[in-house]
Formats: structure tokens, sequence, C-alpha cells
């Protein structure tokens, strides 16, 4: 990743200590949520975008934001159950998605996650993506590097793959309706057809495998937010990898995103156009 001009040595320090605070708080996080998804003690409701939720998604984030702003009050927070919270002045500020795969936590599929992302003047700079149904944590950030941390405590950096060639690259596509709106999904079959072999692992952990150098590429649904990707874009980046939406540009804020290798994202997103 190349570190912008603000990104220096003293902040690159700040950061290891927010990445401190990050990997705490999802710890906390997890002793929450995993007991619950063991257990099945939970109700399910409905959004007004018909997207599930349950009560663990909401006191998930209440626990993770009322930790980070209580050690950081001068930081701005901003969750996908409750909004805002902390200084909404700051340029600092933490983007959360407590139950990220809630409609997998709901059907008891372990692909879920808790992403804890720490933006600065809207840039992604650190993000924690922990999956304890999975057994494994990752992170990464500007000047931090980029790890993966098994249920076993084993932790290794990690890096993205050396593909280059789309016939002998490893995809995994999530194809939904708002492919099908933008007109896409003949793209996304092309994509599949043109690749070695293709997967639908879906969520935060296609981008992961990504940043592990398992994947290649990884094409999310249309219709993500700021809080399903924030985590996951410095994570990418941090793995040597590239993170834009479907037409190429660098935002965790668009509503579709692409993670690669970098060798194979030119040829993917000129695919997808």
């Amino acid at each position: 990743m190349d570190l912008p001009d603000q990104f220096d040595k003293p902040f690159e320090k700040q950061l290891a200590s927010e990445l401190d605070l990050a990997l705490r708080v999802a710890d906390a996080a997890d002793a929450f949520t995993l007991p619950r998804f063991i257990d099945r003690d939970f109700t399910v409701d409905w959004k007004t975008n018909a997207t599930e939720v349950t009560e663990i998604d909401r006191q998930a984030e209440t626990l993770i934001v009322n930790a980070l702003v209580g050690e950081r009050p001068d930081h701005a927070a901003f969750g996908e159950e409750h909004g805002a919270a902390g200084d909404q002045s700051s340029p600092w500020r933490w983007v959360i998605d407590p139950i990220d795969g809630t409609s997998g936590f709901v059907r008891g599929i372990p692909v879920w996650a808790s992403l804890i992302a720490l933006t600065h003047e809207n840039e992604a700079v650190l993000g924690v993506v922990s999956a304890p149904a999975l057994g494994f944590r990752w992170w990464g950030g500007v000047g931090l590097g980029a790890y993966v941390q098994s249920h076993t405590g084993t932790t290794r950096s990690i890096a993205v793959s050396a593909v280059t060639a789309l016939d002998e690259a490893q995809v995994s596509i999530t194809h939904n309706s708002g492919w099908d709106r933008l007109g896409k999904t003949d793209r996304l079959v092309a994509l599949q057809q043109q690749a070695r072999r293709s997967r639908g692992m879906g969520d935060f952990w296609q981008h992961m495998l990504v940043a592990e150098g398992a994947m290649d590429v990884a094409v999310d649904a249309v219709g993500v937010a700021a809080y399903d990707l924030a985590a996951i874009k410095p994570i990418v980046e941090a793995a040597g990898g590239t993170f834009t939406d479907r037409l190429g540009e660098a935002t965790y804020e668009h509503d579709t995103a692409v993670s690669s290798n970098g060798h194979l994202h030119d040829t993917v997103i000129a695919l997808l156009k």
C-alpha cells in the first residue's frame, strides 16, 4: 500500500495503538457473539431492506461502540444498527458491522464476523475482521502489514497470490439480484467461465481469502455498504492486493466491491464493465 504524505511514522505508531484497542474489543465481541451463535439463543427480525437482524447484532454493536468510544472519546463511530456515536467532528471514525453475515448467523452457518474499521479523513487505514465460528481473525493497516490468527493462537503474516493469468485464477463470485438490475450477470458468468475455478464464499470471507493468497479475485454482491467494506479494504491492501468498486475506483463507500491480488484487477474490471 502506498502511504499518502500524511501517513508518517508517528501516524503508524498511533495506528499500532489503535490496532491494540481494536483487537481487545474484538476479543470482547467474540466472547459475546460466539456462545449465542452456538446456543441459537436469539430471535430474528427483518429490516426495511428485507435483511435479517437479531438482538445479538444490536447488542454486539453497543458493546463494540461503547468500548471504542469509552477509550477514545475524541473519536467518532458509526455502526450498521445504531448509526452515529462519539465526536462526529473528529477526523478519526470507527466503522462497525457487528455481525457481517447475519443471514448465515441465523441459519447456523459459521461464515460471519465482527468488522471493526478505523478511518482517518474518510480513508480506511485499519481493519480487524474476527470470525470466531470459523476460528480465524484477520487484521491489517497502513504501515502495519496484514495478518491472520487461528483459534490456536498461531499468527502469521499474509500476502496475496502471484497469479497473473485469469485462466489460472481462483475467483469467488457473489451474485445477487443487484447484478441482474445492472444487466451485468452475463459478465459474472463470463468471469467464472474464464477463470480456472469459481466459488461463492460470500461476505467478508472471500476478501480475506484474497488477502491470504488462497483466492485470486473476489467480486461482492451489489448493495454492500461502507460498514461491510471499511475493515476489508485496508487488510487487502496491506497484504499487497487491490480493492475497488466494480468500476475500478479505490473506495469502501460505494455499493460494489472487487478485491484481487492486483495482477488481475484491470482484467477483471474491464470484464465487468
